[in-house]
């Protein structure tokens, strides 16, 4: 029961990392808000003690501030919600470029915006963002707007904490490598150029470990940030990536 007595929302909820995430966070007791836009898949959480659901456009500022002002004060904010685009830098349509940085990058920020005034007034509060080992820590082909968008994520990281940490305020980041989600399988089909399994055996083989990541190990690192056993950490990236990042 690690997060006994905490309120936590997390994006992107439906399924991968955030789905992971908001069961792991239940399970050891918190009460979860589990929010998505794919409302099918979302339902399916609330099986699951402890969480509730709720449809939310993260690009949206209205959706936001009126779950924000429904929920009330929460402990937690995990923004996980995000996409990443194929391709370099001629490889993207201005309309692309906003996209990506809207939901990557300005949907955090509009959460943050509707959820910190509450924690500072509580005196408490932790965000927990999700970047990428392709963002600072290491460059990757094709993946040019994800990783400048998930730069960002970093220096959005380091600036909250630097404005809030004396406020009791905590704000991390986590830097995944490649993680088997159904996003992952889903663009290795739509982009690859060679057998959607050959291409998931190449990227397994890049990793100096052999093997991708599951969701639910990055869960893990989510539920130590998101509880107080990690109180003194604050405005880092946590890498977690099976050395592929070395």
């Amino acid at each position: 029961m690690r997060l006994s007595g905490k309120k936590v929302i997390v994006t992107a909820a439906a399924q991968g990392i955030g789905r992971a995430s908001a069961i792991a966070f239940a399970e050891e007791g918190a009460e979860v808000i589990a929010t998505d836009v794919n409302t099918e898949k979302l339902e399916e959480l609330k099986a699951n003690k402890g969480i509730s659901v709720r449809k939310l456009d993260v690009m949206s500022k209205k959706d936001i501030d009126a779950v924000a002002k429904e929920i009330g004060r929460v402990d937690v904010v995990f923004n996980v919600a995000g996409f990443v685009h194929h391709g370099t830098v001629l490889d993207c349509t201005e309309e692309q470029f906003d996209f990506s940085m809207s939901l990557n990058v300005k949907s955090m920020i509009l959460m943050i915006q509707a959820f910190l005034p509450a924690m500072l007034e509580h005196g408490k509060g932790n965000i927990i963002n999700m970047s990428s080992v392709a963002a600072v820590k290491k460059g990757v082909a094709v993946r040019c707007i994800y990783q400048t968008t998930k730069a960002a994520v970093v220096g959005l990281t380091k600036s909250v904490a630097a404005d809030f940490c004396s406020k009791g305020i905590r704000c991390n980041c986590i830097m995944p490598g490649t993680v088997d989600t159904p996003s992952l399988r889903e663009r290795i089909t739509a982009n690859s150029k060679m057998d959607p399994e050959d291409s998931m055996k190449m990227f397994q083989a890049r990793s100096p470990v052999g093997r991708f990541s599951s969701a639910e190990e990055i869960a893990k690192l989510a539920l130590y940030l998101a509880s107080d056993e990690s109180d003194y950490v604050n405005g880092t990236e946590m890498i977690i990536d099976g050395c592929w990042s070395l």
